[in-house]
């Protein structure tokens, strides 16, 4: 409790110093420990109190300022707590002899003069390979033109983001558990929310497994990292889809991999193409997106599922199952995942909540055979350790409340209405200049151009025009075909849709 602001006649000074540096304001809204905290760290960052100086006591500076003790008891407890003060038993309080600041900010020396390099960047042979396999992460990166986020692919609906219910979890999950999250870190994931994967993946998408299979990784990008990690070595070939995720051939590319492109048609992976393919040198691994292959949106068929899961058993190779947006499909029933067909384990199975939810979430799994899981589990540990703990925490209860498959719910029903939207304005607008067609499945929709027409060039000029789209020949390796631009229209509300392919139709005239 404050005595009096002002100094009283008579009152004997304290030790000599700090004192003077102490000025209270009467009219200010701001504590008075904290008025007396920063009188203190401010003459101590200026100078004023040089390092090794001896304050006075609690008592003494409270006696002379007019306060109470506890009031500067708590300035004091601050400013030992960030490190400006010292306290030495028996003899008293000091200013610290380096400042927190000075061992927070790194002292900036002269630069050298970098010595002559004949051939550049001495970069490693596997460093070269990471570092161009990198270029799809830039331009990926880019921030959203002036139409917002028409027509970005990949991008789900920020605008119904549960934000409410989000917030709420994480405010009581924080409070309740935050001494015990705070040094946690389970290079496995947090055990509930590999639970509640679990639960998930057995019940809706037909995964055989049980938790201790279940690995949290930060993404899918970081699952195939892991996979390329454990199971390939420098030079090995991969079966990718062609056209197919880039992102995933530059994961193989980085980790020393021979990416062998395997056309793509209306069933899917053509398994006998492959084998073809890679005869003289069996690929060690097949990366595939059965459900909803990205980017022409085909479900593999029973078929050619029973063919590439025979190749794996017959090969000693592996099958990597990426569920792209399986979640999201407006006509019949899906096809449960290829993982649940294998019953020796063939399959290591990857899904992420970054369509669903948020990429910024960074939050994915893998399903990993269990004689794999310790090797998995190593290559986690050494790529960060552990995904964050708090979001994790977070986003088990968010699953195991209802809120996750309320969301998918909604999120079915609102992109179907989006997906609706973006085929009739295109109809409208965009006749004899590009054809988009509805799908029964995804978050994005194919549009062909007429034939000849280059799909690069046209999204260059889209791009020009304010409208982010992908080229389906940035997405191919070795096959050739009508060009066309694939257009996303999760993220993009539906009364932004009528401007985004307004764009669209002037940037293609």
């Amino acid at each position: 409790m404050r005595k009096t602001s002002a100094r009283r006649p008579g009152r004997a000074s304290p030790p000599a110093g700090a004192v003077t540096a102490v000025v209270l304001d009467p009219a200010s809204s701001a504590p008075l420990h904290r008025q007396v905290y920063e009188a203190l760290r401010g003459a101590i960052f200026a100078g004023r109190l040089r390092s090794g100086s001896k304050l006075p006591s609690t008592r003494a500076l409270a006696a002379h300022l007019g306060l109470s003790r506890n009031t500067v008891l708590g300035a004091y407890a601050q400013l030992l707590a960030e490190g400006y003060l010292r306290g030495r038993i028996g003899s008293g309080t000091y200013v610290a002899d380096a400042l927190p600041e000075h061992l927070l900010l790194a002292r900036r020396e002269p630069a050298p003069r970098p010595a002559p390099s004949p051939g550049g960047a001495a970069l490693s042979r596997r460093g070269a390979l990471v570092a161009s396999a990198a270029s799809p992460f830039r331009r990926a990166s880019s921030p959203p033109g002036p139409a917002g986020l028409a027509f970005q692919v990949g991008a789900p609906a920020y605008d119904a983001y549960p934000a409410a219910v989000w917030g709420r979890l994480m405010s009581w999950r924080w409070d309740r558990s935050w001494r015990a999250l705070l040094p946690r870190h389970e290079p496995q994931g947090y055990a509930p929310l590999r639970r509640a994967i679990a639960d998930y993946l057995v019940t809706a998408r037909g995964v055989r497994c049980t938790p201790a299979q279940v690995i949290v990784v930060s993404g899918a990008q970081q699952a195939i990292s892991l996979a390329a990690e454990v199971l390939l070595d420098p030079g090995d070939p991969v079966w990718v889809e062609d056209p197919g995720y880039t992102a995933a051939r530059s994961a193989l590319v980085a980790a020393g991999a021979i990416p062998v492109p395997v056309p793509v048609d209306g069933e899917g992976l053509d398994v006998a193409a492959g084998a073809r393919s890679s005869a003289s040198a069996p690929a060690r691994l097949a990366v595939v997106t059965p459900s909803h292959q990205f980017p022409l949106g085909v479900t593999m068929s029973p078929g050619r599922r029973l063919a590439l899961l025979d190749w794996a058993r017959s090969s000693g190779g592996w099958v990597f199952e990426d569920d792209y947006d399986s979640e999201f499909r407006y006509a019949g029933r899906p096809l449960a995942a290829l993982q649940g067909l294998s019953p020796d384990a063939r399959v290591i199975y990857a899904g992420t909540f970054s369509k669903v939810l948020s990429p910024s979430l960074r939050l994915g799994y893998l399903v990993v055979p269990e004689a794999l899981v310790d090797a998995f589990v190593a290559a986690k540990v050494l790529a960060d350790v552990s995904s964050p703990p708090l979001e994790q925490a977070v986003l088990a209860d968010f699953m195991a409340e209802g809120h996750f498959a309320r969301h998918v719910r909604r999120m079915r029903v609102l992109y179907e209405r989006r997906q609706a939207a973006l085929v009739a304005a295109a109809g409208r607008e965009l006749s004899g200049l590009l054809e988009v067609p509805a799908a029964p499945a995804g978050m994005h929709l194919l549009g062909w151009l007429p034939a000849g027409r280059a799909d690069s060039a046209a999204a260059e000029r889209a791009a020009a025009n304010g409208v982010r789209c992908v080229a389906l020949s940035e997405l191919r390796v070795d096959t050739a075909g009508r060009g066309a631009l694939l257009l996303g229209y999760a993220a993009v509300p539906e009364d932004e849709i009528d401007e985004g392919v307004r764009r669209l139709r002037a940037a293609l005239r």
